[in-house]
């Protein structure tokens, strides 16, 4: 009779639980036998494992196999249980010292040749382990770098399991062939589908496309609220016709937020890493992601699921980022009135029959639209072809209670002719605009030291006016406006907020009458007749 231990680790969502892989030999006939609620893909990690062992020339145990995933009652999934369950089998047989096992945590696939395969999630799966008390890691070489992002955990980086054999009975550690240049083959299937190039994914942010907020034309307004929207984390809807630069905002508001802190950059990591969609060679987003999904996506697309294992969605994809809905009426009512839970929250909560399952979803959203069906409804000029009834069905698309979690509502003007003509005028870089967004943010870091909170997005209600208020009589604009129902009691405490970013960005100790009449301006799209420019002219 032999007996070993060792450790993997499951993920529900992006968080980990560290699991006991034990393995136990009785004379019998020949049977391997896997108990703990595995999944499919895990209980044929039987075949896998076998044919590893005997082609990394290992003798595999003739006798009565018996492999527990302890807690019994987790379900367990996916194939990073391999090495584990493999190291486990070759302690019981005494091939390994079951001694060197107990204090290991092992992730990572197996092929029949015993060469180790990645898996996702290894960034959560080496924080839960590390959480757990555990010191010592084993990975795939190609995943190493990822994992020893957690600090305080000894990470080996191992291409196959002849290798981790021999370090573990301390014998000469074989080389093993790299793989040539070229795709790796190692990587191919981390890619769920439905979670990367299906949603416009950039998990770098819109950096890497050298857009520069110079190459919009025009636009003041609707630049000033993007502005806005960056320095305070405020969501922000554009409405205008089709060619006047909603998308070409949009794609630039990512570069002008301020690279993620190391506790973001974890957040952000590890639910790409759950993903798949780990950038190759950068183990660790620092940058703002950008997600853009088709408005043919569906609500599990966007807040997450799907069948079996539950995949995070664009909300999480975009978790610390910008979430852009590019003619966001022609994405179902359902989808849309899905986000309305993760826009409070932060999070989204996807309940399934094998458990509950919890993905971080806090996130700037950025809805575009066209004012009517054929784009060319305007106060100002009468080319639109479609019929009154029309348009209010059109509008109507965006459902009350989603429009009223938005801060920011701007019209983006068509562009002249003169504007897209005139010869070196161009607006304010990238990188001017990016200055004046991290100096706010700083200012608003600062102010909320000591408080769970980050921007002024995220602060309570309640706590904005009993802790931060505006300058005395500097309410009474917004206030009148909730007493003529313009705007809700979920309105006038947005309102509060961006007037407290505009007041970040202008350099006021507190928002006053200018920076609340700009935020109602920005809020209503009633000319309340402040300038909409904030630094130096556009």
């Amino acid at each position: 009779m032999g007996f070993a231990r060792t450790c993997a680790v499951t993920l529900v969502g992006v968080e980990g639980v560290v699991v006991e892989v034990q393995a136990d030999l009785e004379p019998g006939v020949a049977a391997f036998t896997l108990v703990g609620l595995p999944d499919k893909s895990l209980t044929e990690s039987r075949d896998r494992v076998r044919a590893a062992v005997v082609n990394s020339g290992g003798e595999w145990p003739q006798k009565k196999l018996t492999v527990g995933l302890s807690p019994a009652s987790v379900p367990k999934a996916g194939s990073g249980f391999d090495i584990a369950v493999a190291c486990a089998v070759l302690g019981a047989a005494e091939r390994i010292d079951p001694r060197v096992l107990a204090d290991l945590v092992m992730i990572g696939e197996l092929g029949l040749d015993g060469r180790v395969r990645p898996v996702r999630g290894i960034l959560p799966a080496v924080l839960a382990a590390a959480d757990a008390g555990y010191e010592q890691v084993v990975v795939p070489e190609c995943s190493a770098a990822e994992a020893s992002l957690v600090p305080g955990v000894s990470v080996l980086g191992i291409r196959s399991l002849r290798q981790l054999i021999a370090v573990l009975t301390d014998e000469p550690v074989p080389e093993e062939t790299e793989e040539p240049p070229g795709p790796e083959p190692l990587l191919a299937g981390l890619r769920a589908p439905g979670t990367g190039a299906d949603i416009g994914m950039h998990a770098g942010g819109a950096q890497d496309h050298g857009h520069d907020l110079a190459d919009v034309v025009g636009q003041r307004s609707a630049r000033t609220a993007v502005e806005v929207a960056a320095a305070g984390g405020h969501h922000l809807f554009l409405e205008g016709p089709p060619g006047a630069g909603k998308t070409m905002l949009a794609e630039r508001l990512p570069s002008i937020l301020p690279p993620l802190d190391r506790q973001a950059s974890l957040e952000v990591t590890a639910v790409h890493s759950v993903a798949g969609l780990l950038p190759p060679g950068k183990p660790l987003i620092d940058t703002a992601p950008y997600c853009a999904p088709h408005h043919s996506a569906t609500m599990q697309a966007l807040v997450g699921g799907g069948p079996g294992t539950a995949r995070p969605g664009a909300v999480s994809l975009s978790h610390q980022g910008v979430l852009f809905l590019d003619e966001t009426p022609e994405f179902s009512s359902r989808a849309l009135d899905a986000l309305r839970q993760p826009l409070e929250a932060g999070h989204v909560v996807i309940a399934r029959s094998a458990g509950v399952v919890r993905f971080p979803a806090r996130f700037l959203m950025v809805l575009a639209a066209n004012p009517c069906p054929c784009g060319r409804f305007s106060q100002t000029n009468d080319q639109c072809d479609c019929p009154p009834s029309a348009i209010r069905r059109y509008q109507a698309r965006l459902s009350g209670p989603l429009l009223d979690r938005v801060d920011l509502r701007v019209e983006v003007d068509r562009v002249t002719r003169t504007e897209l003509t005139a010869a070196g005028v161009r607006g304010e870089t990238t990188a001017t605009v990016a200055d004046r967004v991290r100096a706010a943010r700083d200012r608003a870091a600062t102010r909320l030291t000591g408080t769970p909170w980050r921007s002024n997005s995220e602060i309570p209600g309640r706590e904005l006016r009993s802790r931060w208020r505006a300058a005395p009589g500097a309410m009474d604009d917004a206030e009148r406006s909730l007493e003529r129902g313009v705007l809700t009691a979920r309105g006038l405490d947005r309102v509060l907020r961006v007037a407290w970013t505009v007041a970040d960005l202008a350099g006021h100790d507190r928002p006053d009458a200018t920076d609340v009449a700009l935020a109602l301006q920005l809020r209503t799209g009633v000319p309340r007749g402040v300038p909409m420019a904030i630094g130096a002219a556009v």
